[in-house]
């Protein structure tokens, strides 16, 4: 039987940790649900942000009859690609409705209002429901043309009211109920779960490269430079990460790309520190020496010989940090300084809503801090199941 390589043995001992891939089959799965986005969400709006003021704050599970009347302004129906990445606008208002009939060239509805409301009646052009404009020839609820006769009009119209019946009265259930401006909430939680892995993946990637880079440099050499970099790197260390991502946001403004970069240089700290250690710990071992002895340069040696064996402490703190980047984005869009709106962000979603947690809609809150909890809590399991899998020790991190 042939001997398994390092990794090979790393994931078989990953694998015998079913809490661990439990995490990790859920990271994949919140992983599948941002990548397709718009595709799945049932308001495929840009921004899940459809609103419809008249269903604010109703409760998961409710269900209305909607009226979708075609918008007059232009919309382009965009390719497939661009549709998961940035949405459909809607070709259509929607009109909660509480009943409607057709009389010639009209539907008339009863448009829902609220629950203690009486439905307020009104009449739509059952041409400008379907097309968004009003025929050229029309008087007196007679469609009109000389090459149209009254009966011929007769046809067109209920083609049109089959048309409005088949395609555009449908019964919308909202299955997390909807936000203070009646916008779908599992929509927008569902986009927010592409915010949340955004930011932790490229805040990962920026601190990796920080880290990594730095923490190399003054493990290597050690000397002048080390003492420089390591003065550095205490001073941001004893910095609470909150203050220092605010603070960064501030000089930087407010944006997604913004929060990328903010989020990623208040983390870079703890990957160098780490590497600085590790780093410090093998250039003295007799690979290393054999190497230099053979004339190789140091960058060679860093990133040929001494880089990829310390690879597994350098997952479990990209892991670790993964989860706190989702935090910190969480922390920041709760107090302005995130993602802004329409953009959804689950940080975002309980500033919107935490007032509501006292009342009789808690839900508004709840969802989306169960969200940020479960996949924090996926990313700590798979944490813990790589620290094992690696067979090291716990560090100590910064709270």
């Amino acid at each position: 039987m042939a001997e398994l390589t390092p990794s090979k043995r790393t994931w078989q001992a990953f694998k015998r940790n079913k809490i661990a891939i439990g995490g990790l089959v859920f990271i994949i799965l919140t992983l599948l649900v941002a990548v397709l986005g718009y595709l799945i969400m049932p308001d495929q709006s840009p921004h899940a942000n459809n609103m419809t003021i008249q269903l604010s704050i109703k409760k998961p599970g409710a269900s209305y009859m909607m009226l979708h009347i075609r918008k007059s302004e232009p919309i382009d129906t965009v390719g497939f690609f661009t549709k998961m990445l940035f949405g459909q606008p809607s070709f259509y208002r929607d009109v909660p409705i509480t009943g409607y009939h057709f009389i010639r060239d009209s539907v008339y509805v009863n448009e829902y209002i609220g629950d203690e409301d009486k439905p307020e009646k009104k009449a739509y052009n059952i041409f400008e429901v379907v097309n968004g404009i009003k025929p050229r020839y029309h008087y007196g609820g007679v469609l009109l043309s000389p090459r149209i006769s009254v009966s011929k009009s007769a046809e067109i119209y209920k083609h049109f009211t089959d048309k409005i019946k088949a395609d555009q009265i449908t019964t919308r259930t909202f299955w997390l109920g909807t936000d203070i401006y009646g916008r779908d909430m599992l929509s927008r939680l569902l986009l927010g779960t592409r915010i949340s892995l955004a930011v932790g993946l490229m805040s990962v990637i920026i601190s990796m490269l920080l880290g990594v880079s730095i923490g190399a440099i003054a493990g290597y050499f050690g000397g002048w430079i080390d003492a420089c970099l390591s003065w550095l790197m205490n001073i941001l260390w004893s910095l609470p990460a909150l203050l220092l991502v605010i603070a960064i946001s501030f000089a930087l403004g407010k944006g997604l790309w913004q929060i990328f970069i903010a989020v990623g240089l208040s983390m870079w700290v703890e990957v160098a520190r780490l590497v600085r250690g590790q780093v410090m710990s093998l250039k003295q071992v007799e690979y290393i020496e054999a190497a230099r002895a053979l004339g190789f340069n140091n960058t060679r040696i860093i990133t040929r010989h001494i880089l990829p064996n310390i690879t597994g402490p350098i997952l479990v703190l990209a892991s670790s940090n993964f989860a706190s980047a989702i935090l910190l984005e969480a922390g920041l869009s709760f107090l302005g300084f995130g993602a802004q709106p329409p953009m959804p962000t689950w940080g975002g979603m309980i500033k919107e809503h935490y007032g509501y947690i006292v009342m009789n809609s808690a839900y508004l809150a709840i969802i989306p801090g169960l969200a940020i909890m479960l996949l924090v809590y996926a990313f700590n399991l798979v944490t813990v199941g790589l620290r094992d899998a690696f067979d090291i020790k716990s560090e100590s991190t910064r709270i």
